[in-house]
C-alpha cells in the first residue's frame, strides 16, 4: 500500500525486520548464557553470568513481541498462515522462554542444595528456546505452502533435516554471541574460559553456516537465482566477502585479548547472515507465495499503526541504551541485581 509515493507495506518489512534482528542479537546471548552453563561448574562463576544480563535481559524480548505486534497489525494474512505454519516450534520456543525466565528468577532465592534444579531448567530452556527458533527460521526458509491464502502444509512439516540443522546452528551462533558477551562483561578465569571456548565456537559456526547457504541454494532454485542470476553475484560475493572478514577479525581480536571486539565481530556476522535470509526471500513475506502487498492490511490500519510504531520505537531505543549504558562495565562475584 503506498500514500503520496511512500510504500507503506515496505515501511513495515523494515519494521519487523528491525525488530526481529534486535531480538536475535539481544535475546541471543542471554539465551547463549545458558547454552554455555554446561560448560561452567562453579557456581560463583554462575551467578556471575546471570548477573551481566540480570538488569536488561527481560528488556531484551520487547523486540519480539514488537516484531509479532508489527506482523499482526501490518500484515494479518502473513501472520494467520506464519503461525499456523510454525504452530508447533513457536510453542516450544514460549515453553523454553517460560523455563529460561522462571529459572533466571527462583535460582537466586533457591536453596544452595536445590539450586542445580533452577540450574537445568535455564539451560533446558535456554536450549529449547534456541534450537526451536533455528528450526522455525529453518521451516520459513523452506518455504510455506498456500492454497486459497490459508495454510495448506502439514503440523509437522518442521520435522525435516534442513530446520533441524537451523536449530543447531543458532545454537552455535547464539553460544558465540554468550561468550563474546562474556569477554565485555567479566575478567579472571571465567573471561579466559569464555576465550578459549569463543574459538571452537567460531570455526564450527563459519562451517555451518557456509552447509546452511550450500543447502539453501541446492533446495531451492528461486533463492539460487536470486544470489547469482545476472549481477546479483556481485552482491552475494559482497556479503560473502564481509562475513569471510568478520570472521576473520574475531579471530584475530580473540587472540589478541580484545573485550569489545570479539562481540561485535559476531554481531556483525549474524547481521550478514539475516541481511542474507532478506535477499533469499525479498519482496516475499510467506515464501515462496505471498509477497508484502498481497499480504498487507488495509492502507487505514497501516497508516494508524504506524504512528504508534514511530512513537513507541524510540521510546524503547532510548530505555534499551539507557539502561545498558547505566549496568555497563564489568559483573564480578558479589556482585547482584535481586
Amino acid at each position: 500500500m503506498a500514500i503520496q509515493g511512500i510504500d507503506l507495506s515496505v515501511i513495515w518489512g523494515v519494521i519487523i525486520a528491525f525488530g526481529l534482528m534486535m531480538y536475535v542479537i539481544m535475546d541471543g546471548f542471554d539465551l547463549g548464557l545458558g547454552i554455555l552453563f554446561p560448560l561452567i561448574s562453579d557456581s560463583s562463576e554462575r551467578d556471575v553470568m546471570m548477573n551481566t544480563v540480570a538488569p536488561v535481559w527481560d528488556g531484551n524480548e520487547t523486540w519480539a513481541v514488537l516484531g509479532a505486534a508489527a506482523l499482526y497489525g501490518a500484515f494479518p494474512l502473513a501472520y494467520s498462515v506464519i503461525l499456523e505454519a510454525l504452530y508447533l516450534p513457536l510453542v516450544l520456543v514460549l515453553a523454553g522462554l517460560i523455563f529460561r525466565g522462571v529459572a533466571f528468577e527462583f535460582r537466586f532465592k533457591a536453596h544452595p542444595r536445590k539450586r542445580h534444579l533452577w540450574d537445568k531448567a535455564f539451560i533446558g530452556g535456554s536450549v529449547l528456546a534456541t534450537f526451536f527458533q533455528g528450526v522455525a527460521i529453518g521451516t520459513y526458509i523452506s518455504g510455506i505452502p498456500v492454497q486459497n491464502r490459508q495454510f495448506a502444509g502439514s503440523a509437522l512439516d518442521w520435522l525435516a533435516p534442513f530446520p533441524l540443522f537451523c536449530g543447531v546452528g543458532l545454537i552455535l551462533a547464539y553460544a558465540l554471541l554468550g561468550s563474546t558477551w562474556l569477554l565485555i562483561k567479566t575478567d579472571g578465569m571465567l573471561e579466559s574460559r569464555m576465550r578459549h571456548y569463543s574459538r571452537p565456537l567460531l570455526y564450527l559456526l563459519a562451517m555451518v553456516i557456509v552447509v546452511i547457504c550450500a543447502w539453501t541454494a541446492w533446495l531451492h532454485a528461486d533463492i539460487a537465482q536470486r544470489w547469482f542470476a545476472g549481477s546479483h553475484w556481485i552482491r552475494s560475493a559482497l556479503i560473502a566477502g564481509l562475513a569471510v572478514l568478520a570472521v576473520v577479525v574475531i579471530q584475530k581480536t580473540l587472540r589478541k585479548r580484545h573485550s569489545h571486539l570479539p562481540f561485535m565481530g559476531v554481531v556483525a556476522l549474524v547481521f550478514l547472515g539475516y541481511l542474507g535470509l532478506a535477499i533469499s526471500i525479498w519482496p516475499n513475506i510467506v515464501p515462496p507465495s505471498i509477497n508484502l502487498w498481497q499480504a498487507a492490511a488495509p492502507l487505514t490500519s497501516q497508516l494508524f499503526a504506524l504512528m504508534g510504531a514511530l512513537f513507541i520505537i524510540p521510546i524503547i531505543l532510548a530505555y534499551t541504551f539507557w539502561s545498558y549504558h547505566v549496568f555497563r562495565g564489568k559483573v564480578k562475584a558479589g556482585d547482584a541485581y535481586h
